[in-house]
């Protein structure tokens, strides 16, 4: 080949966007919800012959159709929201934490174990004193075991907080059979039932939201999630986070001990996981079992990300995901789908969110000139 001759470009090029106007970016997203459901409605016509227009009703109903529905919704919401928090700053300083699954998990233990060992011992304020600092130091040190083999040897987080997983599910499976409520059945069963001693009770506050409101959970979790918004984006911790995330070299230079950043950190997201699995347990199951995480320390990680780590966008997104969830059980129950299609919808949708992101931070030029090469 002639090093003279000319060569075409691509006929469209990539290019990053250097910013998209707020509002231009909220419309962006919006058409991107709005042609996923049509996308979805297309399918759903075309492979179960159903109005779409049924199904998507049916969704709302199975999240908002009662008063209990509704709040089921709302306190799934928060807890998602809360591990989505709990995983923002390992995130931000590139630690791959998905142990937060085993980090709940071994929350949630410490929480049993005290409503178990306490309750008749202990006054009731004293009791949820120390269910709230068992949960959160146990998750502490389970977050800070793998940062500390990462700070000292350079092992890989990813591999140890996920082997950290299957030790706290072996952990309450050793005392879901030593406390088991009845011979052989391996199961705690409800913990205090008849005293409801260590139980969060949502009662406590004004009884218009319906008996069986959880607003104690959201007022816990936005709280924590406003601070943890103000600690990442305003405080000296946060900005170390952020400059050990882009470089550690820099952040060396920059005189930031990068072990300490390192350290700290997962404590605080082990610490936060750890009170979600108090969470899950005294105000939501009263029991320990090896499904109690339910995979949300993996779900939050689509959460964090999908959020961009923004404590307001995952509650976007950790509201979607569990609307999405309970719409899919309801679809298979009243239209007699196979649950499996719902999560195809819930797919669909999530890739158009994805697609928005590019056209977001990405724009396409089409080719206006040849290059000669040289």
């Amino acid at each position: 080949m002639s090093s003279g001759k000319n060569v075409r470009e691509p006929l469209f090029h990539i290019v990053r966007r250097r910013n998209m106007p707020f509002l231009r970016r909220v419309l962006v997203r919006f058409l991107g919800v709005l042609c996923g459901i049509l996308a979805c409605g297309i399918m759903i016509l075309c492979f179960t012959g159903l109005n779409p227009a049924v199904v998507f009703t049916t969704m709302i109903d199975s999240n908002f159709g009662n008063l209990n529905t509704f709040w089921i919704t709302v306190r799934d919401t928060m807890i998602l929201l809360l591990v989505g928090v709990a995983l923002a700053p390992a995130f931000r300083m590139r630690f791959w934490n998905v142990g937060g699954e085993g980090q709940i998990l071994i929350g949630g233990f410490a929480t049993a174990a005290c409503m178990r060992l306490l309750a008749d011992s202990v006054s009731s304020p004293v009791l949820f004193v120390s269910m709230i600092a068992s949960s959160m130091l146990s998750g502490m040190i389970w977050g800070l075991i793998p940062a500390i083999f990462k700070a000292k040897w350079n092992t890989n987080e990813t591999l140890f907080t996920l082997m950290m997983n299957y030790i706290a599910i072996q952990i309450v499976s050793a005392f879901s059979i030593i406390w088991e409520a009845k011979k052989g059945s391996g199961s705690i069963g409800v913990i205090n039932l008849s005293t409801k001693a260590g139980w969060m009770n949502s009662a406590l506050l004004p009884d218009l939201l319906g008996k069986r409101n959880f607003m104690l959970h959201v007022i816990i979790v936005m709280v924590l999630a406003v601070l943890m918004f103000i600690y990442m984006r305003y405080t000296k911790h946060g900005y170390e986070i952020s400059v050990v995330g882009e470089s550690t070299n820099t952040a060396r230079y920059a005189g930031i001990d990068v072990n300490r950043v390192i350290l700290r950190t997962m404590m605080l997201s082990g610490a936060i996981c750890g009170l979600a699995g108090f969470i899950l347990v005294s105000g939501s199951s009263h029991t320990i079992s090896t499904v109690t995480a339910d995979s949300r320390g993996f779900t939050a990680i689509i959460v964090a990300w999908l959020g961009k780590l923004n404590p307001f966008y995952m509650l976007l997104i950790s509201f979607f995901l569990i609307f999405m969830d309970y719409g899919a059980m309801g679809v298979a129950t009243a239209c007699r789908l196979n649950e499996s299609f719902s999560d195809i919808i819930t797919g669909v949708l999530l890739f158009f969110i994805l697609g928005c992101e590019f056209f977001i931070n990405y724009r396409i030029v089409k080719r206006g000139h040849h290059r000669e090469v040289a």
